[in-house]
């Protein structure tokens, strides 16, 4: 019998989550503490992966924006 393949909602049911107090510690987001303590909000919790891609869509320049 095929086994099935998790789907993303299963596995991001099963991600951990961690707050914002919590997320702040870590060593993997120690270079941007100062932007993820303005990103993240109080009270709400967070996988690792929502975190990563709040960073990336925040460090993505918009299009037909002037540096």
């Amino acid at each position: 019998m095929a086994e099935k393949k998790p789907t993303p909602e299963s596995r991001n049911a099963a991600a951990p989550v961690f707050t914002k107090e919590k997320l702040l510690t870590f060593r993997r987001y120690a270079k941007r503490r100062d932007l993820l303590s303005v990103l993240l909000e109080e009270g709400r919790s967070y996988t690792t992966e929502e975190v990563d891609t709040l960073l990336k869509t925040f460090m993505t320049p918009k299009k037909g924006t002037v540096n």
